[in-house]
């Protein structure tokens, strides 16, 4: 089956139609897929490769990306990403992000301290670690 049928399916589950079904994208190769503006809420995405996909708007609530390889991904910070499950690799790698950003406030600052041990785990090797 082809992603347009299956998000369309999965859009009509989402609104309770018979007809639909939650996508299931696990283990898909979405390399370099435009799935920005993509209703993706619940879908498992999980084992995906995801890298290098165009994610800006999707919407990712509850969406299921354990496993999956964003590697180069263009993910968004809208809230149609907040609650999406993760597994510790992922969430090593944003953790990553988030204290490489630079930021004059001290309570940043102590809280990006705080995950240098989880954001130095992040699986990229070209990449330096993070020194207390």
């Amino acid at each position: 089956m082809d992603l347009q049928k299956i998000l369309e399916l999965h859009k009509k589950w989402l609104e309770g139609d018979a007809d639909g079904c939650r996508a299931d994208l696990s283990n898909a190769e979405l390399r370099g897929a435009n799935l920005s503006d993509a209703n993706l809420s619940r879908a498992n995405l999980s084992d995906a490769n995801l890298s290098r996909a165009n994610l800006r708007d999707a919407e990712l609530r509850g969406a299921n990306l354990s496993h999956a390889n964003l590697d180069f991904a263009c993910l968004s910070l809208s809230r149609g990403s907040l609650g999406m499950k993760v597994d510790r690799p992922l969430a090593a790698q944003i953790a990553y992000h988030f204290c490489s950003l630079k930021c004059d406030d001290p309570e940043v600052t102590a809280l990006q301290k705080g995950l240098y041990g989880l954001a130095n785990e992040m699986h990229r090797t070209d990449v330096p670690r993070l020194i207390n």
